[in-house]
């Protein structure tokens, strides 16, 4: 019963990192998109 419980609790930590990862990667791309078109 641990078994399956730790590994959900691992697939969701994973699957919450993923998705925090994208929101920080688009958050940079943006900032770094702004940067560029404001700096010209």
């Amino acid at each position: 019963m641990t078994m399956a419980n730790d590994d959900d609790r691992k697939k969701a930590n994973l699957r919450l990192a993923l998705i925090l990862a994208s929101i920080a990667l688009v958050f940079l791309l943006g900032f770094v998109t702004k940067m560029v078109l404001l700096g010209r």
